[in-house]
């Protein structure tokens, strides 16, 4: 192992280095929480995950702005703005010396009082930077999902807009029930029966050269995830947001999940459905890492659907025509005729790491 893969493999709370902790930069070994923090004991931290590329996070400024209104959700408001948090950030990034690298934004209520109904709380905000190297080196390799029995809450019962470690504990659990049963990472389902999302990246599903996605009603609505909409309509490709039936897995051409850490990650697996590395999947995957790493535009995907989420049929623009999704038909409908089954394929060996982090 060279030493830095040592540095990588490190314990996250034994490296080098300064974490921006309630407005100034502490060593990183100093940067600790006491064990009765509010936030610690009930779930109610937020947080965000970040990647710098060149030195620059992408899209930082919707991250940053995300992780305020989550903690307003949660029902406390940070000491700092999304401008502030900005700022720290870029300096946290540059104080790393990253040129690819992670970075995790937190906040939590402190250790004023445990009781549950705690307002006057203080609240403490940590942003720490480390290097994180592409997941694969070597080109894109498929994962393996696993359905969990653990699903999605409905909207009325978690505050699901919220990036909180409340509702990350259900994909905690689901992804290790996935690893141990061999696979990669878990896809949940949500409250209704119906595809969701994995443990910490949002799905889609190629069928018949489209791209379908589960609308963010009850899943949060990943910053990675929006910018693949846009860039799929960069490609011309139509885009449909529709509550989908688990049923669909079985005539999906291709698989794949978007995220921070995963980027656009193409499934092969999913139970005992086998897909292959598409071509669509793999177009989205270098359309990004152009944005990412290269700088390229990509549009702000104001027209490239006009499906409401919250609407049982939506009409997505396709090339002047119009084609409608019906949300609540469990139903998968008819394949055209002459359509290919997926095709199997091998399973791919697991990768060291796979993080389930959705940005």
């Amino acid at each position: 192992m060279t030493p830095a893969d040592q540095a990588l493999a490190a314990p996250l709370d034994d490296r080098d280095g300064v974490i921006w902790l309630d407005g100034e930069f502490v060593p990183w070994r100093a940067a600790r929480l006491h064990v009765l923090s509010h936030g610690l004991h009930y779930g109610g931290s937020v947080f965000e995950g970040e990647r710098a590329y060149d030195g620059q996070v992408f899209k930082l400024s919707e991250h940053s702005a995300r992780l305020v209104a989550s903690a307003r959700r949660m029902g406390f408001e940070l000491p700092w703005s999304a401008t502030e948090l900005d700022a720290a950030t870029r300096e946290a990034v540059a104080l790393a010396g990253l040129a690819e690298g992670y970075v995790r934004p937190v906040a939590w209520r402190g250790s004023d009082t445990l009781r549950l109904v705690a307002p006057d709380n203080s609240v403490h905000v940590a942003i720490a930077a480390w290097p994180w190297p592409r997941i694969f080196t070597d080109g894109p390799r498929g994962i393996r999902l696993r359905t969990s029995r653990w699903r999605r809450p409905a909207p009325d019962t978690a505050p699901v807009t919220a990036k909180t470690a409340a509702l990350y504990a259900l994909g905690s659990l689901a992804g290790q029930e996935a690893e141990e049963a061999g696979c990669d990472d878990a896809l949940l389902l949500d409250h209704r029966g119906r595809l969701a999302e994995a443990t910490g990246a949002n799905l889609f599903l190629v069928l018949d050269g489209a791209l379908h996605t589960p609308p963010p009603d009850c899943v949060l609505d990943g910053i990675t995830r929006r910018t693949v909409i846009a860039l799929a309509h960069d490609l011309g490709l139509t885009v449909v947001e529709r509550h989908l039936a688990p049923a669909e897995l079985d005539r999906a051409t291709e698989v794949f999940l978007t995220g921070t850490a995963y980027e656009v990650q193409p499934v092969t697996a999913v139970d005992d459905r086998r897909y292959p590395l598409g071509e669509v999947g793999a177009a989205l995957a270098e359309a990004y890492a152009r944005v990412v790493r290269g700088g390229a535009a990509v549009s702000d995907g104001g027209s490239s659907h006009a499906v409401t989420a919250d609407d049982d049929r939506g009409t997505v623009a396709d090339g002047g025509s119009s084609r409608t999704a019906t949300a609540d038909d469990d139903r998968a409908p008819a394949p055209r005729p002459g359509t290919p089954a997926p095709a199997p394929r091998p399973d791919t060996p697991a990768p060291a790491v796979v993080p389930g982090e959705r940005g």
